[in-house]
């Protein structure tokens, strides 16, 4: 079992800047990548970024290229989501999960996920 614990989130307004972390503990050794999904209300749940513990390699949804940084700290176990340049349309709750291969957007490929955490941003 891997456990998952965000935080971060809050109320930021448009263009301001945001820091996610995600903290795992357990069997951390048995995932080998960390994505972030987030879900609007009435939406499906998206792709945001993800990582790969060992060597790094990192992917990006479009929506958020160029904007959101994905970094992980394996000493601490931690995954971190820097979110510059926020707009409305990133207000969600944000989740973190991990996976047991290297590389899927789709979340059902994701065994264990954390229980989210809110981010609103206002214009």
């Amino acid at each position: 079992q891997v456990q998952l614990v965000e935080s971060g989130g809050g109320l930021m307004q448009a263009g301001g800047s945001l820091r996610l972390s995600c903290a795992a503990s357990g069997r951390t050794f048995s995932s080998v990548a960390v994505g972030w999904f987030r879900q609007a209300p009435g939406k499906e749940r998206e792709f945001v970024a993800a990582i790969r513990w060992s060597g790094g390699g990192t992917y990006y949804a479009d929506s958020v290229k160029g904007r959101f940084t994905i970094s992980a700290d394996n000493a601490k176990s931690t995954v971190y989501l820097q979110m510059n340049s926020l707009r409305p349309e990133d207000t969600a709750v944000y989740y973190c999960a991990a996976a047991s291969r290297w590389f899927d957007v789709r979340s059902a490929a994701y065994d264990y996920w954390g229980q989210g955490t809110q981010v609103t941003v206002s214009s």
